[in-house]
């Protein structure tokens, strides 16, 4: 047994642990970081197979306003690249530019579905309208991370205010499901399948359709995404912060400030930190000792946040490709989401999904990869290639390849459950290779270095996140959190005595930007603690 005394401890080390310990650090506090893996990122890290680069977790990183300035505010220099997206239907591609992005959007949508255009005309007048607003929201440098606020940048401050709060307004009248709120505009079935399966599901309207403003927005740090966690961890040791890896914290006793890992060491604290799982922490709570008014509130947290599930998670497919990079960059840009049919997956990824998870038991392996085989022709996938953005992440004349889909956890852990988790494992990755290889990249199962995967249960142990979630809360059901901007900052709060809490289950909907901004705000409440 050890004992370790600091002023500030964070559990946690993915971007929002790792932008409180930075901004900590920065302002002379005593802080340590504990993270659970060897390395800090969560779901923002990257990998190295035979000379090729992956990205694990994000395949690109929305600036927001924010990624910019803050790495400007605390000293850190990195080389971002442009990351260009395309998206494809069938044998339709696009590449998007901020110009033109909608009107090839409608053009391409308007050719599939020739028999929809008045809709399609309805349905992009309401994207066109949300992205002029996240256009407004992101307009200009987030001021938390804009400290030293010229006389310019002040006047623009104060133009862009009274434009952002109406923003916040409309935006908040807008969380109906995005796959309800297409119905309202098109009888299209298919119309409406091809457009809501790229995102989670039941994600709010304004958060789905101004994804179309995040692909003009999207950044790539040389050398990987993994660079930018890496880079704040380096400056939290600059600033004289801890951050100590590979330490899994099993106990948290608030009434003796103290946290514990599984070797028994202990750790004190003043202020806590949790950007872990969130259902994590109520699980390990001791609340001996605190008052009994403390405790209730505590336990009906608890019992609110164990109902609750996570989002929708991902099967991703790493591929090491004996095919040079301009095979690839004549087909799209380097970040890619493609859907081989513009049938969409329709009830394949709802009624026979949900019956296939509640009968489980009477299903045959036929029947289920016979969905399987539905699903994976229809779904669509996320494909990144590192090296046309870095040429440097893959070997001459070789190109590394990502492809992931939206993946039900449930499902894969009901086949672990019964015996057959690597087959099913294999039959995905073949499936998904036979589909691109039958579409978009003819030959691609032939020319196949080496291939790995990870599973919606790969990212449950390894990022450690509920339900191998990857945007905190599920849509499905009322998010047990904060979910208006204007009320981001209370998001951090937790009924616990001195414990805050940051990251994607703090706030919803989740993503690297509002990761940052709930770490920045949890950081700032953390400064205002008495020692």
């Amino acid at each position: 047994m050890s004992e370790n005394k600091h002023r500030t401890v964070i559990v946690g080390g993915g971007m929002a642990g790792l932008t409180a310990a930075v901004y900590l650090a920065r302002a002379g506090h005593d802080v340590l970081l504990l993270e659970k893996n060897k390395e800090c990122g969560g779901l923002l890290t990257s990998f190295q197979r035979e000379g090729f680069t992956f990205d694990a977790g994000a395949r690109s990183i929305l600036n927001a306003g924010i990624i910019h300035p803050m790495l400007r505010e605390l000293g850190i220099e990195l080389d971002f690249l442009e990351s260009p997206v395309s998206i494809g239907i069938e044998n339709e591609i696009i590449n998007l530019s901020p110009e033109t992005a909608l009107d090839d959007y409608k053009r391409l949508l308007e050719k599939i579905y020739p028999e929809s255009v008045n809709d399609i005309d309805k349905i992009t007048s309401k994207i066109d309208t949300i992205v002029k607003d996240m256009e407004i929201m992101y307009r200009i440098d987030n001021p938390n991370f804009r400290e030293e606020k010229d006389g310019a940048y002040l006047k623009e401050l104060l133009g862009w205010l009274p434009k952002f709060l109406l923003v916040l307004r409309r935006m908040g009248r807008q969380n109906e499901p995005v796959e309800s709120y297409l119905e309202k505009l098109t009888s299209n079935q298919s119309l409406i399948d091809i457009i809501a399966q790229h995102f989670f599901k039941k994600t709010p309207t304004s958060f789905a359709l101004g994804y179309f403003y995040s692909y003009t927005d999207y950044i790539y740090p040389r050398g990987s995404t993994g660079k930018l966690p890496k880079a704040i961890a380096e400056k939290i040791i600059e600033f004289g912060g801890n951050i100590q890896t590979e330490t899994e914290v099993i106990e948290v006793n608030p009434s003796e400030k103290i946290v514990k890992d599984k070797d028994g060491n202990t750790y004190s604290y003043d202020t806590l930190i949790w950007s872990a799982d969130l259902k994590t922490l109520y699980r390990i709570l001791n609340t001996k000792d605190l008052e009994e008014k403390v405790t209730r509130k505590i336990l009906e947290q608890k019992e609110l946040l164990l109902s609750r599930r996570g989002c929708d998670s991902v099967f991703s497919l790493f591929l090491g490709v004996d095919m040079p990079l301009e095979t690839f960059s004549s087909i799209s840009n380097g970040h890619f989401f493609f859907t081989p049919s513009k049938q969409g997956l329709g009830e394949v990824h709802w009624s026979e999904l949900d019956s296939l998870i509640e009968n489980f038991e009477t299903k045959s392996k036929e029947e289920i990869l016979q969905w399987l085989d539905k699903y994976c022709q229809l779904t669509t996938y996320e494909i990144s290639i590192p090296a046309l953005r870095d040429p440097t992440l893959a070997p001459e004349g070789k190109t590394g390849v990502e492809i992931s889909m939206l993946f039900e956890y449930d499902l894969v852990k009901k086949v672990e459950e019964a015996n057959w988790y690597e087959e099913f494992r294999s039959e995905i990755e073949t499936r998904m290779l036979d589909t691109l290889s039958n579409s978009i990249y003819p030959g691609l199962k032939d020319k196949v270095i080496f291939q790995t995967s990870a599973t919606p249960l790969s990212v449950a142990k390894i990022a450690g996140t509920s339900e191998g979630a990857i945007v905190g809360w599920s849509y499905l059901s009322p998010v047990p959190v904060v979910h208006e901007l204007r009320k981001m900052p209370s998001s951090v709060k937790t009924p616990i005595p001195s414990v805050y809490q940051a990251g994607q289950w703090a706030y919803s909907p989740a993503g690297v930007p509002t990761a940052i901004l709930t770490g920045w705000n949890a950081a700032k409440n953390a400064m205002k603690t008495k020692k």
